[in-house]
C-alpha cells in the first residue's frame, strides 16, 4: 500500500470485502452426488476454513481477538473471527485497545441439480475491516484456497476520517478496480467483469474461468469412459451453468 497516511486521530473509515467463489462438479448417480457432499464436508469442514481465516488475518496484519466455528447436519460450515488492527495493552485494571474492532466470516453452501446432475459448491467470505487495514491483498490466496470456477467479489469503503488539517478522506489508498489487486498469472484463466461506482467508492468484480478441463469435474470417474457425445453433454451443461451464476439470471 506504500507509505502510510498521516491522519489525525483514528481512521474512521470501514472497508468491507465480500467474497464468493462457485467450485461446480458433475456427479450423476445419487451415491456419487453423497459422496460429492461427504467430500466438500471433509475438505472446507470449519477447521479447515478456520485455518484459512486465520492466515488472512496474519497476512493484513489484523490481531485474532475470537473465534467461533460451527459444522452443520447434513452439510456446510461457518467460521466467524473477530479482529483487531491493534493489540490490547493492559494499564493498571484497565484495557486499552484502538477502536477498529473487526470480523471476518466464512460460510459453505454444498448443493447438486437433480437434473443435470451438476453439484456447486459455494463459499461466501465476508471481511470488514476499521482503519488502515484493507482486505484486497489476500485475494490471491482466497482464490488460491478454493477450486474458483466462478468469483464474485465486492468492494466498498464507508464514512470518512481526516487528514493532519482538518480535511475529509472518503478513501485513503488509490484504487480503480479490484482487478488490481489479483495477479496477472490468475486473471489470465478468467473473464472478468467490473462494475464500479466510484462516486461510492463500490466496487464490484465477477470472474470465469475461460477453460474447461472435464476430468477436473468429474467425480470418481475418468473422462475415458464416457462416450464423445456424453463428454459433449456434459461440457455444455457445465458451460451453461457457469454462465448463469456469473451473469446472475437464468438464461436457458
Amino acid at each position: 500500500m506504500g507509505e502510510k497516511m498521516r491522519l489525525y486521530g483514528f481512521n474512521n473509515l470501514t472497508k468491507a470485502l465480500s467474497f464468493n467463489i462457485y467450485d461446480v462438479c458433475y456427479a450423476k448417480t445419487a451415491r456419487e452426488q453423497k459422496d460429492y457432499i461427504s467430500y466438500i464436508d471433509e475438505q472446507y469442514n470449519s477447521q479447515r476454513l478456520t485455518k484459512i481465516l486465520t492466515n488472512l488475518t496474519e497476512m493484513i496484519g489484523a490481531k485474532v481477538l475470537n473465534i467461533a466455528q460451527q459444522d452443520y447436519d447434513p452439510q456446510g460450515a461457518s467460521v466467524t473471527i473477530l479482529i483487531a488492527e491493534g493489540s490490547m495493552i493492559p494499564v493498571g485494571e484497565t484495557q486499552l485497545a484502538h477502536l477498529d474492532k473487526s470480523h471476518v466470516t466464512v460460510h459453505t453452501y454444498p448443493e447438486y441439480h437433480p437434473e443435470t446432475f451438476l453439484a456447486t459448491f459455494r463459499v461466501d467470505i465476508d471481511v470488514a475491516t476499521c482503519g488502515e487495514i484493507t482486505p484486497l491483498s489476500t485475494l490471491d490466496y482466497l482464490i488460491g484456497s478454493f477450486d474458483s470456477d466462478i468469483i464474485t467479489m465486492d468492494y466498498r469503503v464507508r464514512g470518512f476520517t481526516r487528514d493532519v488539517n482538518g480535511k475529509k478522506l472518503f478513501l485513503d489508498h488509490r484504487i480503480t478496480s479490484i482487478q488490481d489487486y489479483i495477479s496477472e498469472s490468475i486473471l489470465r484463466r478468467y473473464d472478468a467483469v467490473d462494475i464500479n461506482v466510484y462516486q461510492s467508492n463500490i466496487f464490484h468484480t465477477k470472474m470465469m474461468l475461460k477453460e474447461i478441463d472435464l476430468q477436473n469435474y468429474l467425480f470418481k470417474t475418468d473422462v475415458y469412459e464416457l462416450p464423445p457425445q456424453t463428454r459433449l453433454d456434459i461440457m455444455n451443461n457445465l458451460r451453461r451453468e457457469m454462465i448463469e451464476i456469473f451473469s446472475g439470471r437464468n438464461i436457458y
